[in-house]
C-alpha cells in the first residue's frame, strides 16, 4: 500500500520511535519518559504495559495498533500511513513499541515510511525483551562456563516456508532467545534437536517478564512443546534455551507478587 500524504502541505511534526522496554515502568528510559511527556499523538503497541500507558499526557490522542497472533489490530501497512498522517497534523508524534524498536519491532521500515514521506524523526531506544527477561528470571544471557555467544531469532511466522540456520542455532555454545515462538514450540524443539542441540538441555519460558505477573517455566528441550502449552504462559511470553538456564534457580532474585507493592518499589531504588 502507498501511503498517501497531504497534497500541498508538508509535515507539521516530528515522529519518536520509543521503545518501552519489557514492561516495569521503572525500566523506561528518562529520555523515553521525557519524550512521552510531551506528546500530541501516541501510537502504541499492545506489548506495551498499562504502567507506561499511564504516562501519556490526559489530552494526548492515544491509539492502539498492537499486533498479536490471531488477534491482529491494525495492519503494518495502515500503521505506516497513520504515522504519516499524524505527522502532518500534530507537533510531537510517539510511536510507542515495547522492548527496543530496532529487535524485532519493525522499526526500520516504519522509519523507511517516514523517510519516503519527507517526516522528520527521532529513535530513543530501550531494553529489549530479551535483556530484561533473562535479568528478571536470573539468567544470564552470556556465562564463561556455559555460553560463549546469545543469538535472538523470532519464532512467530511460518517458519517451514522460512530459510531458518537451524544448525547454526543448535551450537550448544551459544544461549538462544526466540521471540514470539510459543505457537511453534513443537517445530523449534523438533528442528534443534534434528540439528544436534541436546535433548536435556535447559529451557525456560518466561511469561510478562518484568512486572508483577511474570511466570517463569523451567524445562528441558526435549519437553519444549508441553512447556509451551501450560495455562501459565500467557503473551508476552519469551523462550531461552541453553546451559545457562541452569542458573536461573541460584541467580533468581525477582519476586512477581511483591513487584507491585511500595515496599518493593522502594526496595529497589
Amino acid at each position: 500500500m502507498d501511503v498517501v500524504t497531504l497534497p500541498g502541505q508538508g509535515p507539521k511534526g516530528k515522529v519518536f520511535l520509543v521503545g518501552a522496554g519489557p514492561g516495569d515502568v521503572e525500566l523506561l528510559t528518562l529520555k523515553a519518559a521525557r519524550v512521552l511527556s510531551t506528546a500530541d499523538a501516541v501510537l502504541y503497541d499492545a506489548l506495551v504495559s498499562d504502567d507506561i500507558l499511564a504516562l501519556i499526557p490526559e489530552q494526548a490522542e492515544k491509539i492502539a495498533v498492537g499486533k498479536r497472533a490471531g488477534a491482529h489490530s491494525a495492519r503494518q501497512e495502515e500503521i505506516n500511513q497513520l504515522l504519516v498522517t499524524k505527522a502532518y497534523t500534530r507537533k510531537r508524534v510517539v510511536r510507542l513499541k515495547g522492548g527496543d524498536p530496532f529487535i524485532f519491532g519493525r522499526g526500520g521500515e516504519e522509519l523507511q515510511t517516514l523517510v519516503e514521506a519527507g517526516v522528520e524523526f527521532e529513535v530513543v531506544p530501550g531494553i529489549t525483551a530479551a535483556s530484561g527477561t533473562s535479568a528478571y528470571a536470573g539468567i544470564p544471557l552470556t556465562h564463561r562456563d556455559f555460553a560463549q555467544g546469545v543469538t535472538f531469532i523470532t519464532g512467530h511466522c511460518q517458519l517451514e516456508s522460512r530459510p531458518m540456520n537451524w544448525q547454526g542455532y543448535a551450537n550448544p555454545a551459544n544461549t538462544l532467545v526466540v521471540y514470539m515462538g510459543i505457537l511453534n514450540a513443537g517445530l523449534i524443539q523438533r528442528e534443534l534437536i534434528s540439528h544436534g542441540r541436546g535433548a536435556d538441555t535447559p529451557v525456560a519460558i518466561v511469561s510478562k517478564a518484568t512486572t508483577a505477573q511474570q511466570q517463569r517455566i523451567v524445562g528441558t528441550l526435549g519437553e519444549l512443546e508441553s512447556l509451551a502449552k501450560d495455562e501459565r504462559v500467557v503473551m508476552p511470553a519469551l523462550m531461552i534455551i541453553g546451559e545457562v538456564v541452569s542458573l536461573a534457580a541460584s541467580l533468581s532474585w525477582f519476586e512477581p507478587a511483591a513487584a507491585s507493592t511500595p515496599a518493593a518499589k522502594q526496595n529497589s531504588i
